[in-house]
C-alpha cells in the first residue's frame, strides 16, 4: 500500500483488535449528529438480515465533528436489537472511527476507508451518505450482495428520483460518460456504492493520492477505473432517493467535482475511451430509471436570465473555448425572449464537447473553463424543464435516450478536436 503512514497509531490499533473482516461499511462523517444515529442503526440492521454469519465492522472516517457524530456511530451494539426480532448475529459487529482531519475531504476519507478495508482483507466493501435520509437496511443488501456473492467489483445504484432531480446526471455526466466509455452507468458520480476488495486495493495503490487532484471527485475517478481497468461492473436499483436541496451557489463546486473531473481524465484515459463505439448496458438488479412526476416548482425565469448575463458577461471567455459557430449560435439564443428561448440538444453537446476540448489544451485556466460552464448548463436545464415539464415518465426517458445518442453520435468530433494541435 502506498503512503500507508497517514492512518494514525490509534486507528491502526483499533483495526488490529477488529481484525480480519468480511464485509466492510464506510461512512464518511462531518458533523451529521442529527441523523446519523439511525442511519448506522439501519445499517447495522441491514447486516444482521442479510449477512448474519459474517465478520463485519463499520469505518467512520470523519472530518473534525464538534456535535458528538464518532460517538454515536461506534456506540452501535448487536446487544440492542429489538427483543421480538427474529434477527441473530453469529458474530460481532465492530464499529470504530478516526478523525482524518479537522476539515472535510471526500478524498481523504475515501482514501481511509480503502486503506481500513485492504488492511482488514475485507472481501465486499459499500460507502453509504450520511445524508442519505431515505436509505432502507435492503439499501445494504442490495449494495453488498453483487460484490460479496456475484464477483463484481463495483456495485454502482439505481434510484427512484423526480424527472427535475439530478439534471446534472441526466443532462451531462451520463450522456458523457456513456458515450466515451461506452458503458450505461447511471449514477457514475455516486453517493452510496459498493466494491470489491481486489477493486479497492487497485484504486488505492494507483489513485495520484498526493498530486492536488485525489480529494475532488473521488467517487467518478473510483467509476472511471472501474471501466478502464476491465473491472466487472453492475447496477443495484435502491429505491427512493430524497433530493437534496442546493443552492445556486452550489453549482461550480458541483460542475469541479463531476465535469472538471471527467475532463481531466479523458487525457489519461485517450487510449480506452477514443476507440469506443457506441456503448452497452451493464449487469443491473431491478430498474435502471424510475421517474416521479410530483408537481416541483423550478424557477425557470432565473435560470433563463442566468445563462443570457453569462453569455453577455463572459464572451471574451468563451471565445477561447468555443468554436466561431457555436459562440454565434449561443449569442442568437441569448438575444431570444424567455418564452422563445430553446438551447437545442446537438448545440448542447457541441458546447460541452469543444469545453473538455478546451480543458484538455488548457486555453485558459482550467477552473475558469469549468466556471464558465455554469451559465450554460443554466440554459440547458431551461430547456430540458420546459420540454419535459408536462411530459410522461416515458416522455422524459425518451428525451434523456435521444441526448445520450446525440452524445454519441457527434463523438468523432471530440475526438478530432482531442487530436488537432489548435
Amino acid at each position: 500500500m502506498e503512503d500507508g503512514n497517514f492512518l494514525t497509531d490509534d486507528f491502526l490499533r483499533q483495526l488490529i483488535n477488529v481484525g480480519e473482516v468480511d464485509i466492510l461499511v464506510g461512512l464518511p462523517t462531518h458533523n451529521n449528529a442529527k441523523n446519523v444515529g439511525s442511519i448506522v442503526h439501519t445499517i447495522r440492521d441491514g447486516l444482521l438480515r442479510s449477512f448474519p454469519r459474517e465478520r463485519a465492522v463499520i469505518i467512520n472516517a470523519d472530518g473534525g465533528s464538534r456535535d458528538g457524530t464518532p460517538e454515536l456511530i461506534t456506540s452501535v451494539s448487536i446487544d440492542d436489537v429489538r427483543p421480538d426480532s427474529t434477527v441473530y448475529a453469529l458474530r460481532t459487529l465492530h464499529a470504530i472511527s478516526t478523525e482524518y482531519a479537522s476539515t472535510p475531504h471526500s478524498g481523504i476519507a475515501l482514501r481511509t476507508i480503502l486503506a481500513a478495508a485492504e488492511l482488514l482483507r475485507a472481501k465486499a466493501c459499500i460507502v453509504m451518505s450520511p445524508e442519505s435520509g431515505s436509505i432502507t437496511p435492503e439499501w445494504v443488501s442490495s449494495l453488498l450482495r453483487p460484490a460479496y456473492y456475484d464477483g463484481f467489483d463495483l456495485v454502482c445504484p439505481t434510484y427512484r428520483r423526480h424527472k427535475f432531480d439530478g439534471l446534472l446526471m441526466t443532462n451531462l455526466l451520463y450522456p458523457m460518460v456513456r458515450a466515451l466509455y461506452g458503458v450505461r452507468i447511471r449514477e457514475s458520480y455516486m453517493p452510496e456504492f459498493g466494491f470489491s476488495g481486489r477493486l479497492g486495493s487497485q484504486f488505492l495503490g494507483q489513485n495520484r493520492w498526493n498530486d492536488g487532484t485525489g480529494d475532488n471527485g473521488i467517487e467518478l475517478r473510483l467509476t472511471l477505473a472501474a471501466v478502464t481497468g476491465g473491472f466487472r461492473i453492475c447496477q443495484s436499483f435502491l429505491g427512493e432517493k430524497n433530493p437534496v436541496e442546493r443552492r445556486a451557489a452550489d453549482l461550480v463546486p458541483t460542475l469541479r467535482q463531476t465535469a472538471g473531473v471527467l475532463f481531466s481524465a479523458l487525457e489519461s484515459d485517450f487510449q480506452a475511451w477514443s476507440g469506443v463505439s457506441g456503448s452497452q448496458d451493464v449487469p443491473t438488479t431491478g430498474s435502471d430509471l424510475e421517474l416521479v412526476l410530483d408537481p416541483l416548482r423550478v424557477n425557470r425565469k432565473r435560470l433563463w436570465e442566468m445563462f443570457v448575463s453569462g453569455v453577455s458577461e463572459l464572451e471574451s471567455v468563451f471565445q477561447s473555448i468555443l468554436s466561431p459557430s457555436t459562440l454565434a449560435e449561443l449569442k442568437r439564443i441569448a438575444g431570444l425572449g424567455e418564452e422563445d428561448f430553446r438551447y437545442p440538444t446537438e448545440l448542447w453537446v457541441r458546447t460541452v464537447y469543444e469545453f473538455a476540448a478546451a480543458h484538455r489544451k488548457s486555453v485558459i485556466n482550467r477552473d475558469h473553463i469549468i466556471q464558465a460552464l455554469a451559465p450554460l448548463f443554466r440554459g440547458r436545464v431551461f430547456t430540458f424543464v420546459v420540454e419535459n415539464r408536462k411530459g410522461s415518465a416515458n416522455d422524459v426517458a425518451n428525451n434523456i435516450e435521444a441526448l445520450c445518442l446525440e452524445f454519441e453520435r457527434l463523438k468523432p468530433y471530440l475526438v478530432e478536436m482531442w487530436k488537432s494541435k489548435e
